[in-house]
């Protein structure tokens, strides 16, 4: 299994609209590959759509992308509000739960970080002994790695009920010693992104 991130940054106050029309467009796209998620940016880079697409592996995006072209039901009419596009291919750690329809948001935290050269295995073992006890404090939607796209990206996406539980509950993962992992840490950069799902994202 893989994912498909699309990140589109848009023009200013154009969001309504191009929700709209994506949304009119999005039964007949469903009817060749599952959407996994929707989300817009509400605090860190603005203007941004991030959707979400699963597929079991390149093949087969590259086959449906191209059957929905042709069927011309796909992509919606958006190019107009669009400033920059960018697709990354991720791959789902052992220990991430499926992206499967759910309702633990409306807030959820992307943090993207950039890791060393080769650091990717040191991360996931040191995740994979510490996750569970993370979890107990708020859901995990999913980890992942970068396959296709910038390269050594770790993303791994929190929901919450409130910006307020956010706090809290990062709040008492540092304070007992839950979260973050113990260092070393081959981590270099972070950035930190708060989604809101559309009305119609599988995952709100």
């Amino acid at each position: 299994m893989i994912y498909e991130f699309r990140t589109y940054t848009l023009r200013p106050r154009t969001l309504p609209e191009f929700i709209r029309r994506w949304e009119e467009r999005l039964p007949k796209r469903l009817e060749l590959s599952p959407l996994a998620a929707f989300w817009y940016t509400e605090i860190g880079p603005l203007n941004q759509v991030i959707h979400v697409w699963s597929y079991k592996d390149t093949n087969e995006r590259s086959r449906i992308r191209a059957e929905a072209v042709k069927a011309g039901i796909w992509p919606p009419k958006t190019s107009e509000f669009i400033t920059e596009m960018r697709s990354d291919i991720l791959q789902p750690l052992p220990f991430s739960p499926p992206l499967e329809p759910s309702n633990h948001g409306p807030y959820f935290e992307m943090r993207s970080y950039t890791l060393e050269a080769g650091g990717t295995p040191q991360m996931a073992a040191n995740w994979e002994k510490h996750i569970a006890a993370r979890t107990k404090l708020s859901p995990l939607i999913g980890v992942f790695t970068s396959d296709i796209g910038g390269l050594n990206q770790w993303v791994h996406i929190w929901a919450y009920k409130s910006l307020d539980e956010r706090v809290a509950v990062r709040k008492q993962a540092a304070a007992t010693g839950v979260w973050p992992p113990p260092p070393p840490s081959p981590t270099l950069r972070q950035e930190s992104k708060i989604l809101l799902a559309a009305p119609f994202s599988p995952i709100k």
